[in-house]
């Protein structure tokens, strides 16, 4: 096995495509994960740490560090999501618990602490609020320039909203701490500006009945992996690969409230793309931009605006992800998820 050329600090809300996203990284053998930064978003902090420290010992993967982090936004109360990712964030999926323990160093200190000590070595991914990242740079205003490169799952630009009309989840969770972070990204020149990867794109990565039976298929499970918007909330995967049948019953979940939401028995899956642009931007075409967040607007709070012409005169402070081929990224991440749970199973 090829030796890890991405070494990331991953910081999640998770949620069920959060946890599709830890599974691709961890089956990816370019990608180290460095520290894993919970932050409250589907779900509190203290259920989004623990399926993190789930995930990884059902997977057997290295001891890693998991912190926890903020567990409100920078201004405002929580608002959670169980509807969508069910009342333990991880769908019909009850994980045995892990037995591990969470890091001494909350997340902020997690995010400052690896910076400084790895200088240019390291990618951000973030699949959640931003907050604990905001939080960072308030203790370490170089963070930005510390770090190789960022990738956010977050905003929507030409795209409706997801919460509101106009707004995306991440974002809408805690908009002042994607303002911050975004501000603080300027200046940096192309080649090293964060990605954003927001609705316009990560909507286009719909998961499929048929993605999980592949997956199922390429793990060696048995019986074949068959998910039905016919089954009741109480029917359960019978896979025989452990990671397999927690996967099915948490994206089942996923794929009933996109149905009862009018989208179809499907699954946006955000975070998986988010984590796979990370370790490889040349699978999105992305457009610079000048992004900043409205704060204050009634019907807009937390609206990602773009300056794609130069109105504002500033330059640009993203890169946002404007198209991909899905069937090419389900098709990686079939193979490395599917091959994954095969040697783990």
């Amino acid at each position: 096995m090829s030796a890890p050329t991405h070494r990331l600090i991953v910081d999640v809300d998770t949620g069920i495509d959060d946890s599709l996203a830890l599974l691709y990284l961890l089956a990816s053998p370019e990608a180290e994960i460095a520290g894993i930064a919970s932050t409250a978003g589907n779900v509190p902090v203290e259920q989004v740490a623990a399926n993190n420290l789930n995930w990884l010992a059902l997977c057997g993967a290295p001891d890693i560090e998991v912190a926890l982090g903020a567990r409100v936004p920078l201004d405002g109360p929580l608002r959670t999501t169980e509807d969508t990712h069910g009342p333990q964030g991880i769908g019909y999926a009850v994980l045995p618990p892990s037995g591990r323990s969470l890091s001494a160093r909350d997340a902020t200190t997690l995010w400052v602490d690896l910076v400084r000590a790895h200088p240019g070595e390291l990618t951000g991914l973030v699949t959640g609020p931003l907050t604990n990242l905001a939080l960072a740079i308030r203790e370490e205003p170089a963070l930005p320039r510390l770090l190789r490169h960022l990738v956010v799952m977050g905003g929507a630009f030409n795209h409706p909203g997801n919460t509101t009309p106009t707004t995306e989840w991440n974002v809408s969770v805690d908009p002042e701490a994607a303002k911050e972070v975004f501000d603080a990204f300027s200046g940096l020149p192309a080649g090293r500006r964060p990605i954003l990867c927001g609705l316009d794109v990560t909507e286009t990565i719909e998961m499929t009945p048929d993605h999980v039976r592949r997956l199922a298929e390429a793990a060696g499970s048995s019986p074949a992996e068959i998910i039905s918007p016919d089954d009741g909330p109480e029917v359960r995967s019978t896979a025989s690969n452990p990671v397999i049948r927690h996967l099915s019953d948490a994206i089942r979940f996923y794929m009933d409230f996109h149905r009862t939401h009018d989208q179809g028995f499907l699954a946006h899956m955000h975070d998986p793309f988010a984590a796979a642009v990370a370790l490889n931007p040349a699978i999105t075409r992305t457009r610079p931009a000048t992004v900043d967040v409205e704060l204050h607007g009634r019907l807009t709070r937390g609206t990602t605006v773009a300056d794609w012409v130069g109105h504002w005169n500033r330059e640009p402070n993203v890169d946002i992800a404007v198209s991909t081929d899905p069937a090419a990224f389900f098709d990686d991440l079939v193979d490395r998820v599917g091959r994954y749970a095969k040697s783990v199973g």
